[in-house]
């Protein structure tokens, strides 16, 4: 049970009420559902949620979940892990049955990573990894650069830094599984990639921040420079010419 004083009781029974209002149940009452894929499904075998807002919820609400309303939490994955089958990659921000694909990272990812780590039971642990991994493997918005470079550059992919950080921490869940499930070479793999975070961090100005490529920010200042040069030479034609 929750304890609380009298005194806060009332605020912290309005936080929970509205921490539960999402995830909502999105079947009929036969079960039948509207996949993302728009077809009509039967009944899966769970109850289908929606409202998966994950940027905003998976640090704190999800895990709460894990503990005060664990007999939802299944139903919670294998949602997922029907919205990934039918579209082929978990949701992102999944809103009354289509993924809106309007936040950075894929937070199902450390999501159902939190759930098999707390071995909550209820959907199949490898179905679900192979799910992770394929989704941090895709080229969902920088994606490639990761899987390519290490790292997002800014100069390719806006808001590179926000991304970068939040897959190191998608990463890391993908990884902890993998070691769970005996994913030897996926474990370390991920544990490597979920130290990308680093390379965004800048000891001096203790911020993280962005990374272009050298190769591509030398030639544009190159080029800045050039540019620079021909508008002063031209300037000067310009004045003797009228000089």
């Amino acid at each position: 049970p929750i304890k609380s004083s009298a005194a806060s009781d009332v605020y912290k029974r309005q936080a929970l009420y509205h921490a539960f209002i999402q995830p909502a149940m999105f079947n009929d009452c036969n079960k039948e559902y509207r996949g993302t894929d728009k077809n009509v499904y039967g009944d899966p075998g769970f109850t289908n949620y929606t409202v998966f807002s994950l940027w905003d919820t998976y640090r704190a609400a999800h895990p709460l979940y894990t503990l005060v309303q664990p007999e939802r939490v299944p139903d919670f994955i294998n949602s997922m892990l029907a919205i990934y089958e039918q579209q082929g990659r978990l949701p992102v921000w999944h809103l009354y049955g289509s993924d809106t694909n309007e936040m950075i990272g894929i937070q199902s990812v450390p999501v159902i990573a939190d759930a098999i780590l707390k071995n909550m039971k209820g959907f199949n642990y490898e179905r679900a990894y192979q799910a992770m991994k394929a989704s941090m493997m895709s080229d969902y918005k920088g994606l490639s650069y990761v899987t390519k470079l290490e790292y997002i550059p800014a100069d390719k992919e806006k808001e590179s830094v926000a991304k970068g950080l939040e897959y190191a921490i998608a990463d890391w869940g993908v990884a902890q599984v993998a070691r769970k499930l005996g994913k030897v070479d996926d474990y370390e793999y991920f544990s490597k990639r979920a130290l990308a975070y680093q390379k965004y961090w800048d000891k001096d100005t203790r911020f993280s921040e962005e990374k272009i490529k050298m190769v591509l920010g030398l030639l544009r200042l190159i080029l800045f420079i050039q540019l620079i040069g021909t508008m002063l030479i031209a300037k000067e034609m310009v004045g003797n010419i009228h000089g």
